[in-house]
Parts: structure tokens; sequence; C-alpha cells
């Protein structure tokens, strides 16, 4: 009877797979906030940022120019009414892509009931 035993050498690989390491979501997550906690410290320089500048847009100027009522407003465009009273109040201030929509009916208003009527 042979009864030989076989044992494994280290960097030998088993059955023929080696074995990889999978990225997981997780893992990539923090590797992304760790890329950017080193970038904000000036330690990362290789970085793509990209910026944008977000317009301020006064709502209340963007409304009367177009002739509508709060309600008016907030209907064609889908806001909440009272959001857009806030917003005109200075009790809120929209959020960067609501500014930029806010923009965009600024100078192309066709364009959005476009869209609207079409969705």
């Amino acid at each position: 009877m042979n009864t030989k035993t076989k044992t494994k050498r280290p960097g030998q690989k088993t059955g023929g797979r080696i074995p990889t390491k999978r990225s997981t979501a997780g893992a990539s997550i923090i590797k992304g906030l760790e890329q950017a906690i080193a970038w904000t410290r000036g330690e990362n320089d290789k970085v793509r940022v990209t910026l944008v500048h977000v317009p301020e847009v006064d709502v209340r100027e963007v409304r009367t120019k177009m002739g509508l009522s709060q309600a008016q407003f907030a209907t064609k465009f889908g806001f909440p009414p009272a959001t857009l009273r806030n917003w005109e109040q200075g009790r809120a201030r929209p959020d960067a892509p609501t500014r930029v929509l806010l923009a965009v009916i600024a100078k192309h208003p066709d364009a959005i009931e476009d869209v609207l009527r079409k969705g």
C-alpha cells in the first residue's frame, strides 16, 4: 500500500486555479473616500475634479418676467406652491439641481414646457 501525502509549498497553485481577490463595492467606496480625503489634504494632485458653477437665480424675477402668479408658475413647472413661496420669501433656497432647472426656465422656458408636455 502506497501512502504518499501531498504537501503544498508556498506559492504553489492549488487545483490549477490561482485565487484572485475581487474588488467589492464597499472596497471601491472606501478607496474613493480615501482618495477624496487625500485630495483635500493636498496629498493627491492626480485626481480629476470637475467643478461646475451653479447659478444663483432670483425665482421671483423669473416668474414675474413670465407674467405668472406663484400658483401658475408652480403648476406649470412642477414645483410645490409652498416651496416656491419659501424660495421667494428667503425662508428656503433651491438646491443646486433645482437652480440649474430654474436657470434653464429663465432662458428657455419653452424647452422646459415642451419636455414636460411630452413627459
